[in-house]
């Protein structure tokens, strides 16, 4: 297998359309929220944004101008707002809070710290998740040979890995460091080349949880907001490529909880919320702060269920559909990890193992065309022949990158052509290995 840097293909356009899943609301009722709750957040953003017009209101609560009027005449009658004409730049006609309007406002962010586009209730936010559910996507052999194209790999691998996509059940791959596991996992999501809609928060009664996150959430730029609302998509929901969300060694067990931050008074959905839709990695398993056992035990009901079981720090209770293909990466054997009824619970097993001689020379060929240098199959079997066999190294995927890389930075060092050299790769080797098996 190749091992250039892994980049996310851009999606295609939409297989659906999104305002079928999701209508802008034109009416308060469409909305799914009560009155008072919408009239908080506007309020809320009043206070931040101190003389907002109606364009400004529109773009960040995500609502309608026909619905934000209705809402603030509401809060005009109850002495909450008042309209003023605006200064400068922006002319027209503007809303601001009135001193009751900012005494309510400050009493609805000391309840939650929210500002941002109206939320998406609980029960829209499980009906569109299952509308657009991952696992109604469906994996070929054609698909997976062409996602897997530039990579070098087993067909008989791909042929295992397929299968396990469409299956719906969590996938454990295992094997030494180096083998790939995390680059080839990852490189799956390639086979969901679609998008799909993320709200950029959901509401559980009063209560708003956070889910849209930059970080994870890769918006589809052919689809912009104003694309959009011309079409009659809510824009409480982002359309987004399906999400991949990988974490390791940093995992914690509150990071698969709704997080509440007491300073902002605000709550955020937990990885595997955000990665609804989409892919979960927990990589490099058995290496985090917390027991295997403890980590891998979270997700018994999720898999088994479809569902995940979450709580707000008020032990309030909710449930969310548990949509990913999970995925278990682990470097060390399966079973010191977990017992043999987890195991039972997890469908496939797919163990990942050092290249062959001739899977290696693919490698290093795909490496040297990647840094514009010349391909040498005597001095890649030479490297083999000379280095790997008598020291019984593994050809592991990952060497040919790090090893050409590491001699390319010696050519630079002593100002040599970008020509691999028996001598830098010798070089490169001693430097590469802590120590060099089989040498004393």
């Amino acid at each position: 297998m190749s091992t250039p840097t892994y980049q996310a293909p851009q999606p295609h356009a939409p297989s659906f359309d999104p305002a079928q899943i999701a209508p802008r609301p034109q009416t308060l009722a469409a909305t799914g929220l009560p009155l008072a709750f919408l009239c908080d957040l506007l309020e809320k953003h009043l206070f931040e944004g101190g003389v907002l017009s109606m364009r400004e209101l529109v773009i960040r609560s995500a609502l309608s101008g026909r619905l934000l009027e209705e809402l603030l005449g509401f809060l005009r009658k109850e002495g909450r707002i008042e309209v003023r004409a605006q200064q400068g730049d922006t002319p027209g006609l503007g809303y601001v809070l009135t001193e009751r309007g900012r005494g309510s406002a400050m009493a609805s962010l000391m309840v939650s710290g929210y500002v941002g586009p109206a939320p998406v209730p609980l029960e829209r936010y499980v009906e569109t998740v299952r509308m657009q559910s991952v696992r109604s996507r469906r994996v070929t052999r054609a698909r997976m040979s062409a996602a897997f194209s530039d990579t070098v790999l087993d067909p008989a691998m791909l042929d295992r890995l397929g299968p396990a996509m469409n299956s719906g059940k969590a996938i454990f791959v295992y094997g030494a460091p180096g083998t790939g596991k995390t680059y080839i996992s990852q490189r799956l999501a390639r086979l969901f080349d679609d998008t799909c809609l993320i709200p950029h928060a959901i509401a559980i009664g009063d209560t708003v949880v956070r889910i849209f996150d930059s970080s994870v959430h890769r918006q589809f730029q052919d689809y912009s907001p104003v694309v959009m609302l011309t079409r009659g998509h809510d824009p409480r929901y982002v359309l987004c490529r399906r999400p991949l969300v990988v974490t390791g060694g940093e995992l914690t067990t509150d990071m698969l909880e709704v997080q509440f931050d007491p300073a902002t008074r605000q709550y955020r959905a937990p990885l595997q919320v955000k990665a609804n839709g989409g892919m979960l990695i927990l990589d490099d398993l058995g290496r985090q702060r917390v027991a295997p056992n403890i980590v891998l035990n979270r997700w018994i009901l999720p898999m088994e269920e479809g569902i995940d079981y979450l709580s707000m720090n008020t032990g309030q209770h909710f449930r969310t559909p548990f949509d990913v293909i999970l995925v278990f990466s682990t470097n060390l054997r399966p079973s010191d990890l977990v017992d043999d009824a987890f195991l039972r619970r997890i469908g496939y097993k797919i163990g990942f193992h050092p290249l062959d001689a001739k899977q290696f020379h693919l490698v290093w060929q795909r490496v040297c065309e990647t840094h514009g240098v010349h391909y040498d199959p005597a001095l890649c079997q030479h490297m083999i022949d000379a280095l790997y066999t008598p020291t019984g190294t593994p050809l592991l995927p990952c060497h040919p990158r790090d090893l050409i890389g590491m001699a390319l930075d010696r050519n630079v060092y002593l100002d040599m052509r970008d020509r691999l050299t028996a001598e830098a790769l010798h070089w490169a080797w001693d430097n590469y290995f802590v120590t060099t098996p089989g040498r004393d």
